[in-house]
């Protein structure tokens, strides 16, 4: 497969899975923004959100005010912040577009309805609860026709890493990020209310909790979140579960150069899958986050130069 219809393919994947991504998240925030608080817990959800993104210097130069209407501003359609909801359905339908040829019928028409949905959504103004699940539910549709529309081959491949690698890094910041704002309580059987609704805010953000009351069968506690959304292989956004499929998918379409990469990845995933929680909580929770987070800057610079068109060309 050429190098820039693998990219195409690649991107494409990984912002869909940002669009999916980003409005899980500010739909969490939103519904957190309305609990009883302070003016000053409201801001830190807010500057909590950008954090996850590394965006809070992009808002700070163009917005005065840190509030939830300049933050859903800047996150869902500003064009000019390119992790936005907006930016990210555009890339994601423009990457489609460039390998119309090598994508399905119904790939192409479901990224291309989207876009054209979008637009309207958009403009209309509406509610914006309501606009993070008509997000939500197209990104699922569009994973669900390619899945079931696409034949197995090396396109898949680039899709699959695309999805996954993103998710990884997505999950990543997400906890690292409610790690901190939850002050680094991750021993603590016992959680105070407003420690409760941050931990229970991070699981609905990665659609885990649910799977949390099915797992453990009891209250929610920071050490066990941490174990599910890292070291679950059952769980389908968790750091383990993504590196898995990262592994598998680097391996099938392994080159003469891609060695590198793939140790990487691979190591990643050992340390992932022998873990346990205890160890991780010891070393301290934010030095692991942090070393995967560098590792998957480092492994998407790899599959890059490896496989795609190098960024920056």
């Amino acid at each position: 497969m050429l190098s820039r219809t693998a990219d195409h393919l690649y991107w494409m994947a990984r912002y869909t899975e940002r669009a999916e991504n980003t409005a899980r998240m500010l739909d969490v925030a939103l519904q957190t923004a309305m609990l009883p608080q302070s003016q000053f817990d409201a801001e830190q959800t807010w500057r909590a959100m950008l954090g996850i993104s590394e965006l809070q210097g992009a808002f700070d130069a163009k917005y005065e005010t840190l509030d939830a209407k300049n933050v859903l501003a800047f996150m869902v359609s500003d064009t000019a912040n390119p992790s936005s909801i907006v930016s990210c359905l555009t890339a994601a339908r423009e990457n489609a577009r460039a390998v119309r040829g090598v994508l399905t019928t119904e790939v192409w028409e479901t990224q291309n309805a989207t876009w054209l949905d979008l637009r309207e959504r958009v403009a209309h103004d509406g509610d914006p609860g309501e606009f993070f699940e008509w997000v939500k539910h197209r990104c699922h549709l569009a994973r669900g026709v390619t899945l079931g529309t696409m034949l197995a081959d090396e396109a898949m491949v680039f899709i699959s890493l695309g999805t996954f690698l993103e998710r990884a890094d997505s999950t990543a910041r997400i906890l690292d990020v409610k790690y901190h704002a939850a002050k680094g309580n991750a021993t603590h059987e016992m959680l105070t209310q407003r420690e409760f609704y941050y931990w229970a805010a991070l699981l609905r953000s990665v659609a885990g909790f649910e799977t949390y009351r099915k797992v453990y069968r009891d209250s929610i506690t920071p050490a066990r979140v941490a174990e599910l959304l890292m070291l679950r292989a059952d769980m389908p956004r968790s750091l383990l579960a993504c590196m898995e499929r990262v592994v598998h998918n680097l391996k099938a379409v392994r080159n003469d150069v891609s060695a590198n990469t793939e140790r990487l990845a691979g190591k990643m995933h050992a340390e992932l899958q022998f873990a346990r929680i205890e160890d991780i909580l010891e070393t301290g929770l934010d030095q692991t986050l942090g070393r995967f987070m560098e590792n998957i800057y480092k492994l998407g610079n790899g599959i890059s130069r490896d496989f795609l068109v190098p960024l920056g060309e």
